[in-house]
């Protein structure tokens, strides 16, 4: 059994990680004018985030079941901290940005060891409800670490939000070794994982994600921005206003498994999932919209990914079977790449020509995770195996 405390504490973990990553948001422009360089510069704290992220998580997925996942946690929450130091304190921009390999690599530890937990210790039919909840620490990083940030960079200047995160990343080691520490059994595999296993539905879903995640997390990493260009908002009003978005993911993750149930499984939710978030996002980018209107659309975004990402990891997860461990590891590492591809592309394009041009690569990354999707489900019924239940038959061997 575990504790009660079990799924909360490891909720926390996952705050921090989306807090770290994503309160960078409002503050491109006050980073960029402190280091005396561009937003589109200062993005590159997100993009070398996930670079390091998408390095490291292949390799920690390939050792972590030789490592006690506490100890693991730990260390990395510990590297969390460091990160948020090292980028207070940095002289130069190009040197915070090198430092962000600290916080990326905390992060590919910190994650999928999250989900492997979660895989390990509860039964199959909970894994996408209890991800969705755990995902709600996620989701409270997300919006409220855009919001806090703003507040904390108005009145304090931009480095009080990295020493917030550094405090809080350090408070919570002791929780997370108490809590967990009736887990010792759980780190070791009984399989060592193999890249050969890997069979190409996996593949599919892992490629399709990428794509959709990916450009979902980079536009929402240039909404802040793009709130700025259109309506003027300062730093304050882009934080808070980029915090509807973590509304909308709060809503999403909350409810991933009444919606579930109604939609009967977790690859119908996936699929209707990822159709809103493109229906939400292109509105948001392309429609002349009122502040209240953009702010309802990143509302709708946030539920639609909500939704999507504990459906699609517990699929993941599920059709993985015992090589679960660095399957979804390779899963956040390909987010990671996708990420830093279409955030450095949109950046780039959204300073040289615009919004609606940086949207509109934006939208191809989506359309096309959206399409790998729809050949994933295709391929799914025309082999008679539909939506959740498919997955039961795993990879073990």
């Amino acid at each position: 059994m575990s504790s009660r405390l079990f799924l909360p504490v490891l909720a926390l973990v996952v705050f921090f990680v989306g807090a770290t990553e994503f309160m960078i948001a409002p503050m491109l422009t006050p980073i960029g004018t402190a280091f005396g360089a561009s937003p589109a510069a200062a993005s590159w704290l997100i993009s070398g985030y996930a670079l390091s992220y998408a390095l490291g998580a292949p390799l920690i997925g390939l050792i972590a079941h030789r490592i006690d996942r506490r100890m693991l946690l730990a260390v990395a929450l510990a590297l969390l901290a460091a990160d948020g130091l090292a980028v207070a304190f940095a002289p130069t921009l190009g040197i915070a940005i090198a430092l962000r390999v600290l916080g990326g690599v905390a992060a590919a530890a910190l994650i999928p060891a999250v989900f492997a937990l979660i895989a390990d210790r509860l039964p199959e039919a909970r894994h996408a409800e209890a991800m969705g909840l755990v995902m709600l620490g996620m989701t409270a990083g997300i919006a409220l670490g855009p919001a806090l940030a703003g507040i904390l960079t108005q009145v304090f200047g931009w480095r009080a939000p990295f020493l917030a995160s550094a405090a809080g990343c350090l408070l919570l080691i002791f929780p997370v070794g108490q809590v967990l520490r009736f887990d010792g059994e759980t780190h070791a595999m009984a399989v060592r994982p193999r890249f050969r296993g890997l069979k190409r539905d996996v593949l599919t879903l892992l490629a399709a994600k990428a794509l959709w995640n990916g450009a979902a997390v980079a536009a929402f990493g240039l909404s802040g921005e793009m709130l700025r260009q259109r309506f003027a908002t300062d730093t304050l009003q882009t934080g808070l206003s980029v915090g509807f978005f973590g509304v909308g993911l709060a809503i999403g993750n909350f409810s991933v498994g009444v919606a579930k149930r109604m939609l009967r499984g977790d690859q119908a939710l996936l699929f209707a999932a990822v159709l809103l978030l493109i229906l939400t996002f292109a509105v948001f980018l392309f429609a002349p919209l009122p502040l209240a209107g953009a702010l309802l659309c990143l509302g709708g975004w946030g539920v639609a990914l909500g939704f999507a990402a504990p459906a699609s990891t517990a699929l993941i997860a599920q059709r993985a079977g015992d090589t679960r461990g660095l399957v979804l590891a390779l899963s956040e590492s390909a987010n990671n790449l996708a990420l830093l591809a279409v955030l450095s592309l949109a950046a780039f394009t959204l300073q040289t020509m615009g919004p609606i041009a940086a949207g509109t690569v934006l939208a191809g990354g989506l359309a096309t995770g959206a399409a790998l999707l729809f050949l994933d489900v295709l391929v799914q019924k025309r082999a008679g195996k539909h939506g959740n239940d498919s997955c039961e038959r795993g990879y073990s061997r």
